[in-house]
């Protein structure tokens, strides 16, 4: 394929893409915000919106019959391939734990301050009520990165494998200019009306709940991202997602005083919160800095080492 048929290719597939989600989502999300209480109340709901995505790119991959190799599914290189090979172990590193980095330095300076203070609420109906705040913080923390994750991963499977697993290819391959940044501002405005609705992750003012969602959405995004591009595959960009939902509101809004994944009295933490949105973009800077071969596939790279935030990430699909 030349290198005009690949760009012609994907701004077909990215129109296709977003005549799907963009209008269904905002029915979906409409309905949501409409019906009242919290996304809490509207789990079929929101199961719905998060596997929107997916949807998207399943319409777009059969209306353009692309298949599905670069999604990829694969983890590895297959056997026998001699050329370049994306790396492993760090994506999934990355992806598992930068969670907990977040977590722990956001709450743990709201904690340590006293402004938001650590409440040992969680893991009570686990029959430890009566341990110390502290073991009981590291049960939930443990449970939220195995168990937890596993679980949350059926809905942040949905929103991946539109998000990284089609979308962002295709905004590096449309010659998007700085597609990365692209793909967090899309991710971004999609999550933005229910916050400013305040059923998700708002605080007490939504409108600056949304400008801190967007900030943490860059940091976010670009961790997401980079587990996506240098691996080659889709599913460090799923144990990212899945991880940042159980452990950020599982664990670390579960034992904050206030703190809840759908509303909250907190100005700091929460998904939406200031100290968050900040460590978010310091902790991806320090984790995605310098220059990384992307990879479509594990065995695929699109081109020389770039930065992650470059305006253009393959050879190919360059100016």
């Amino acid at each position: 394929m030349t290198s005009d048929d690949r760009v012609s290719r994907a701004r077909r597939g990215l129109g296709l893409y977003f005549a799907v989600v963009v209008p269904l989502s905002a029915v979906i999300e409409w309905k949501i915000a409409t019906s009242g209480g919290t996304i809490s109340d509207h789990p079929g709901l929101v199961l719905a919106l998060m596997w929107t995505p997916a949807l998207a790119m399943l319409v777009a991959r059969v209306a353009l019959r692309e298949g599905a190799r670069d999604v990829s599914f694969r983890l590895r290189a297959p056997k026998g391939h001699e050329g370049p090979k994306a790396p492993l172990a760090r994506p999934l590193l990355v992806a598992w734990l930068s969670p907990v980095l977040v977590g722990a330095l956001a709450y743990g300076a709201a904690w340590a301050s006293g402004v938001e203070p650590f409440s040992p609420k969680a893991m009570a109906t686990f029959g430890l009520s009566h341990t110390p705040a502290g073991l009981r913080f590291v049960v939930s923390l443990v449970l939220n990165l195995t168990l937890g994750t596993a679980l949350s991963a059926i809905t942040a499977a949905g929103e991946e494998l539109g998000w990284r697993g089609y979308m962002l290819t295709r905004l590096v391959d449309a010659k998007v200019p700085y597609p990365v940044l692209v793909s967090t501002f899309v991710w971004g405005l999609w999550h933005a009306p229910l916050i400013a609705a305040g059923v998700y992750a708002a605080g007490p003012h939504p409108w600056l709940s949304v400008v801190c969602f967007f900030a943490s959405i860059v940091g976010g995004g670009a961790l997401a991202a980079y587990s996506r591009l240098a691996s080659g595959s889709v599913w460090p960009a799923v144990l990212f997602h899945a991880a940042w939902n159980a452990v950020i509101q599982g664990t670390f809004d579960g034992f904050t005083a206030g703190g809840d994944s759908a509303h909250t009295s907190n100005v700091l933490t929460g998904e939406s919160g200031v100290l968050v949105a900040v460590v978010s973009v310091l902790v991806a800077v320090a984790l995605v800095r310098g220059r990384h071969v992307m990879f479509r596939s594990p065995s695929d790279p699109m081109g020389q080492p770039r930065p992650l935030f470059a305006r253009t990430l393959s050879d190919d699909a360059g100016p």
